[in-house]
Parts: structure tokens; sequence; C-alpha cells
């Protein structure tokens, strides 16, 4: 049966331009074998539209995109612009409004990109970092005060509500059934007195209506370390808003490029359209050379297919991504290769149609 998807696409900046030509070319490609068509719009958001004009989007931006099935970004950052101008005038404006609470990182080892680590070997390093993504320690509650003299102060309120852990704990159980009846709950209940104890209590009650789930509650600071020292333990992790984030960028590192780790910010209740975006983010010091490694985007394509019911798809795509690393030679320079954007993306696209 046919279906057509119609998808925003907010390239971004940096490399964000040159990885969402190859998402789509991918995306057009396996659309093409299932059935599946994609119509896109594609907006100027960027931190190039901010200097511009004062904005990282239009007033009625988020009123542009709300209809669509699913948002497609590249990247947002740009040297000049600073970051919380950037991500709050854009991304978390987006994650917030469309209730996008689960940010979703997929992280594996593939046969022929050997990680940093030794013993991470393809086959046995295959984890997700399910990420609370709308409260937590990124929350808006705070301020300064004093500015420009000796007694300056910034106040910044970590805010944790039993609605958003419990939902996120859920989602995060609901994942390890469908894969290895494994969770691992991140927290530093032994010296941040308040919210992480909550953060306890609330995923211990969860757990209760999950009996075939094996899980245990790790601090963030030994969490890391044992994520670098043997990482094919871990299967699910559940993490606050900021151990989630620092979480999934570590172990996109082992895992051998963070240019490699897709994401995908989720409305489980499909109220809102979900947002996907590779984390590699803009990388300006790269930006218009071409090399940009294409494979965060295209998983993260992978991961909007599956998203929108077609699992099968998204199946191919992956697949197509292991085929080219583990029988061909082609490497982006991040991978110690010398391929381009383009190159590789051809290779991906060879695979798919074989």
């Amino acid at each position: 049966m046919s279906s057509t998807h119609r998808i925003a696409v907010i390239p971004g900046d940096g490399i964000g331009q040159e990885v969402c030509p190859a998402a789509r070319e991918v995306l057009d490609a396996v659309g093409g074998r299932h059935d599946v068509t994609f119509r896109y719009d594609e907006f100027d958001w960027s931190c190039a539209r901010y200097q511009r004009e004062g904005a990282m989007m239009p007033a009625d931006g988020l009123e542009q995109v709300r209809q669509h099935d699913a948002i497609f970004l590249g990247a947002v950052g740009a040297p000049g612009v600073p970051d919380h101008v950037s991500l709050w005038g854009l991304l978390i404006p987006i994650r917030r409004s469309f209730r996008q609470y689960v940010n979703l990182r997929p992280i594996k080892v593939f046969e022929g990109v050997p990680s940093p680590l030794r013993n991470a070997n393809p086959g046995d390093v295959d984890l997700v970092v399910v990420r609370e993504n709308m409260e937590g320690e990124y929350s808006e509650v705070g301020g300064r005060y004093g500015r420009g003299f000796p007694e300056e102060m910034a106040l910044q309120e970590a805010v944790f509500t039993r609605a958003g852990v419990t939902r996120i704990a859920d989602y995060a159980f609901e994942l390890a059934t469908r894969r290895g009846n494994r969770l691992t709950s991140a927290t530093k209940s032994n010296g941040i007195v308040h919210t992480m104890p909550f953060w306890d209590e609330i995923v211990a009650e969860r757990a209760a209506g999950y009996p075939g789930v094996s899980w245990n509650s790790e601090h963030i600071d030994a969490l890391a370390a044992k994520l670098v020292l043997d990482p094919a333990r871990f299967d699910v992790i559940v993490a606050s808003n900021l151990f989630g984030d620092i979480l999934s960028d570590l172990a996109a590192a082992l895992a051998g490029s963070i240019g490699m780790a897709p994401a995908g910010n989720i409305n489980p209740e499909r109220e809102f359209p979900s947002m996907f975006e590779p984390v590699h983010g803009s990388a300006p010091d790269i930006f218009g050379q071409g090399i940009a490694n294409p494979i965060g985007a295209i998983w993260t394509a992978a991961m909007m297919l599956e998203h929108l019911g077609h699992p099968a798809a998204a199946h191919e795509v992956l697949a197509a991504i292991a085929g080219v690393l583990a029988k061909t030679d082609l490497r982006t320079p991040d991978l110690g290769g010398s391929a381009t954007t383009t190159e590789f993306t051809a290779a991906v696209l060879q695979f798919l149609g074989g």
C-alpha cells in the first residue's frame, strides 16, 4: 500500500547543509523500493538567518511545521552566534512546543569501524540512550543577578516533575522489553540530594510494572567509567536531560566517531511531529570541504522511517550503511579515510539498490 509523508527539512548550519541532501537521496531511493513518497518543505532557519534578520526562525515558525509528519534537522550553530542563542532560538522551542520529551540515541559498533576501545567489538556494543528531553537540568528557571558587580551571581534550577520522570521511565522500560530486557538508570543521588532521589524513586516505582526487565541504577560518574571499560554490558540507558546528553556523546565516540550518531526527538503520543537530527553538530571547521560523514544523517533518516511506520525500509538503510563499512574501504576523514560526503552516499545508495 502506497503512502506519502510530508517532511519539514531544516538544513540549518554548517555541515547540516551537506548531510541533509544525502539523507534525502537515501530516503527517496528506499521510498521508491517500498512505494513510499516523501514531499519536502525546506526552511532556511539558521544562524545565518539570525545574523540577517535577528531570529533563528520566524515568529510563526512552529505553526509552519506543526502539520508535517516529521521534521528533519541538519545542525544548529555557527561562529559568531552564541550557542544559547542558536539552541534556544530554534532547536529547544521545537522540542518543547511539540512535546518531544524522548531523545532517542542508538549506538553500535559496526564491522569495519574500529572503536577506540580495544574490547568494543562489532555485534557486542549495541545500546540505546533514552534521554529525558524537556525538563531536568535544562530548565528555563533561574536568572542572573548583579551583572558587572563583584557579587554577580547566576542561578539555574533543575526541574523534575513526576509526570516527566514517569513518562520517560515508562518509555525506556517499554523499549527494553523489545530489546534485551536490560535497563540502567543514570543517577547521582549520593550528591544531588533532592532531584536524583526523586528520579530514583519514580524509576523504581515504574520498574515494578516490568518484571521481565532486569534493571539497576548507576551513579553517573561510575556509569561513564563502566561505559568506557565495558560498553557491551549495556542495552537501554535512561537518563535525565544533562546526563543523557553527555552519555550519548561519549557512547558515540566509543563507537568510532560522533559523525555516525543519529538521534530522534520523539513525541510518543504523535500529537505533534517528531524531529530527527544527527548528533554531530554543525562542524564549522570542515564545512564547505565536502568531507562531512553522512552516516549520522542517513541513520537518522532510518530512525524517521521506522517512526513513520516503515520498519523494513529502515532496516534496509541500516543494512546498507553496515554493508559499505564492512565490505569496502570507503571512509570519510573522521574515520581515517579520504572519501567525500557524495562518494560515501553513493556507495550507500549502491548497496541499497543491490
